[in-house]
């Protein structure tokens, strides 16, 4: 593993977030680098090499794959793990506590703002 997935790993292992993650979990014929069986979620930590040649393509056709077996995959930038591993985890956990029919609204409104 990479330094972004061990500081994204030591963040969301045990029982620090309340959710169960695997790490390199093998989903169909991908392995996945973090998994959660119970909201269905995949985080996906997406270094400089996804956005070059061919790895766009292949990771849309991954997460295709993945979508259409009912799993939520989040990608996340490794730099945004270097930079703020505390808004990476936040954002982790605000997708794994929502139930997928609620995976594109945004958060609860503020007191006030309904």
């Amino acid at each position: 593993m990479q330094l972004p997935e061990v500081l994204l790993w030591q963040a969301l292992r045990g029982a620090k977030t309340g959710i169960k993650f695997r790490r390199q979990h093998p989903v169909g014929p991908h392995v996945v680098d973090f998994f959660a069986r119970e909201p269905s979620l995949i985080i996906e930590v997406d270094g400089e090499a996804h956005e070059r040649g061919n790895r766009p393509e292949r990771d849309e056709l991954r997460d295709r794959f993945l979508n259409e077996n009912g799993y939520r995959v989040m990608r996340v930038r490794a730099v945004d793990v270097l930079q703020d591993l505390g808004a990476v985890v936040s954002s982790i956990i605000f997708l794994a506590e929502r139930p997928l029919h609620h995976a594109s609204h945004g958060p609860p409104p503020r007191s006030g703002e309904e």
